[in-house]
């Protein structure tokens, strides 16, 4: 099972989380932190438009969690999907995990992408954008890399979906989906595409390369409830899902016995005996 306890704490204080890591400077946000749990509430259409090139503004409740949840998984290799703020909160998170156990970590663990995020878009001017907000120095030590792929519509079971391609070859600890955006795809089967307003976004990239993934990697969906559902009627393997309606978010955290001995070391480095006691309850 997966509860909202174990993926954040009761008392977890949103505002410190901000101040004490200085977001207002990562992000180039002023006068942001009083009413950080606020949600922004837009027209109707607006998330829907096409060629709507007005970027949404940023969530920073979720921004704060996606960092916390980060550092407290001390996660090693991100793969996101879509690109925005929340690529330069992660990356940083990333940069925090690879101060604080790096020593440990390249020594004892079978892990080649260590501390790096790997973020796909299909929109080349949105990458140039991210690139602009991202700490250079994320860029330069490996630790930010962007990814620019095609996005195709596709089968899965024959259900219609999208694919990104190419895919970066690597095996993240924590994906986290929040793109495409519902016109980027090209083609149609039988005439069906999300190219239409009333359509959602169906990624399946997360279904294909499923059964690559390792004991305690946790999958975030960013609302998206239709792809989320799709995730959760055709992932095959010992998921364990929670959704929460407050924070509009899927969360997937892969509970199975360790692969072996070096999946083992990490879940017990990463996730402790907090991850055990969830598989064997």
């Amino acid at each position: 099972m997966l509860t909202k306890r174990d993926i954040i704490p009761d008392d977890f204080n949103y505002k410190d989380h901000f101040i004490n890591n200085k977001f207002d400077n990562l992000l180039g946000l002023e006068n942001k932190i009083d009413n950080i749990s606020e949600k922004v509430v837009y027209d109707p259409i607006f998330r829907v438009q096409r060629n709507n090139k007005v970027p949404l503004a940023p969530e920073l409740d979720d921004l704060c969690r996606l960092h916390y949840i980060s550092i407290s998984r001390k996660v090693t290799t991100i793969l996101e999907f879509g690109v925005g703020k929340s690529s330069v909160i992660l990356a940083h998170a990333l940069s925090l995990n690879k101060a604080n156990n790096y020593e440990f970590t390249h020594k004892s663990l079978r892990r080649k992408n260590l501390y790096e995020l790997h973020s796909i878009d299909n929109f080349e001017e949105w990458i140039d954008e991210c690139k602009k907000i991202m700490p250079n120095k994320y860029i330069e030590n490996g630790i930010a890399n962007f990814h620019f792929a095609k996005l195709d519509i596709g089968l899965f079971c024959d259900r219609i979906c999208s694919y990104y391609d190419p895919i970066p070859n690597l095996c993240p600890d924590l994906i986290y989906l929040d793109a495409p955006y519902i016109y980027s795809d090209t083609g149609n089967i039988r005439g069906i595409s999300t190219n239409h307003q009333d359509r959602m976004p169906m990624a399946a990239d997360i279904l294909a390369f499923e059964h690559f993934l390792q004991p305690g990697t946790l999958i975030i969906v960013d609302g998206r409830t239709a792809n989320a559902r799709f995730l959760k009627c055709n992932l095959q393997r010992q998921w364990a899902y929670f959704h929460s309606s407050e924070w509009d978010q899927h969360f997937f955290e892969l509970q199975e016995e360790p692969l072996g001995i070096y999946n083992n070391e990490m879940i017990k480095h990463c996730l402790g005996g907090d991850y055990f006691k969830r598989i064997y309850k």
